[in-house]
């Protein structure tokens, strides 16, 4: 069985990973159950896929509450109980448990319920924390550490952990956990993308300029200063032909959107496409746009580069080398791609200069 976040139709890229997942095992003759969060109340789903099946039990809950680090930890614990509760007679009657990062913190349960339970726990681990956290506010405490200690401890007593990248390999060897216990197993696109994909329609306001996409969450993990400063640069100093495009949530995403409007830059924001409708967005613009604060790397890989890789579009990374995000768009030979350190806007003005001018040569310099 697996426990996970938001599940379908609502918002979740760990959710969407989850249910492939499932459905992979399933066509093997396993019966997968799926566990996650939703806002509303639904039945029970069940579907066959192959010689198994994947049955989908929802939990009602409030959406995540984000305006205080203590209200987010209140909201997060509830949240954990009452998946766990209702989880319960499926823990008891499975032979292996899947969890992952989000909703974070589920290890404070599984791990001491494992005890009576005794199932093989697998965590993949999509996310960590409370590592995100301790990035998060940038600074040193004692109860953070003391935090960071015992989740070392609780993740020792993990069978086997699954990591998207070989930079999420690299923090759980330096968090003690033995190299024999961590599979490398990335996520993919959720959606497929093809040569055949037709384009959604392009927003009408600034039509004859080129379009960069930052499409799905920007949150406190990824980088706003430098790439504002270097879309600031381009447009006050530079072409000024480049527009961003927004289709995105999370607190990144307000936070730029309101320093956009201040220094009266020009682009476009709009509601989150359904997920059917994203093979189409992600094949709409001339570039994507992914950024990922250093500090990050290695706690959080970025889903939605699967889908922009696909796309055969350029991609400009603004975030570390160190970042699988970077290895994975060096891989594709046929990639045009640009990686800008953090806190180098005027390599983001000169990649903004020449995607605006049609320029190759800069976008072909991925090493």
């Amino acid at each position: 069985m697996q426990l996970t976040d938001w599940l379908p139709p609502e918002f979740s890229a760990v959710s969407q990973i989850a249910l492939l997942i499932a459905a992979q095992e399933a066509q093997s003759g396993q019966h997968v159950t799926i566990i996650g969060l939703s806002t509303y109340s639904r039945s029970i789903e069940r579907h066959a896929h192959g010689s198994g099946s994947v049955e989908i039990v929802a939990v009602q809950r409030p959406p995540f509450e984000r305006k205080t680090w203590l209200k987010r930890l209140a909201w997060t614990v509830v949240t954990n109980v009452a998946l766990v509760i209702r989880a319960w007679p499926y823990l008891r009657q499975c032979e292996k448990v899947r969890f992952t990062g989000s909703p974070p913190f589920l290890i404070y349960l599984l791990v001491p319920s494992n005890l009576v339970l005794r199932k093989q726990l697998v965590y993949r681990i999509t996310d960590f924390y409370p590592e995100c956290i301790i990035a998060a506010v940038k600074r040193k405490h004692w109860l953070l550490d003391g935090f960071q200690a015992l989740t070392n401890f609780l993740r020792r007593r993990v069978h086997a952990f699954e990591v998207l990248g070989h930079d999420m390999r690299e923090r759980l060897l330096g968090c003690g956990i033995d190299a024999n216990r961590i599979t490398l197993r990335r996520d993919w696109s959720p959606v497929v993308v093809g040569a055949d994909t037709s384009p959604a329609p392009r927003p009408d306001e600034f039509r004859g300029r080129k379009f960069i996409l930052y499409s799905g969450n920007w949150g406190a993990a990824h980088d706003i200063d430098t790439f504002f400063e270097g879309y600031r640069l381009h447009h006050q100093h530079g072409m000024a032909n480049v527009i961003l495009w927004l289709n995105a949530t999370g607190s990144g995403a307000d936070e730029i959107d309101a320093r956009l409007r201040v220094a009266k830059l020009p682009f476009i924001r709009q509601k989150l496409v359904p997920l059917e409708d994203l093979p189409h967005l992600l094949v709409a613009p001339d570039a994507h746009l992914l950024t990922l604060r250093t500090e990050f790397m290695g706690l959080v890989l970025p889903s939605k580069i699967y889908g922009c890789i696909a796309s055969r579009r350029p991609i400009l990374f603004v975030g570390p080398r160190g970042s699988d995000v970077h290895q994975l768009c060096l891989a594709d030979a046929g990639l045009q791609y640009v990686q800008v350190d953090v806190g180098e806007p005027e390599r983001v003005k000169s990649a903004l200069d020449a995607l605006g001018s049609g320029g190759k040569r800069f976008w072909r310099a991925a090493a």
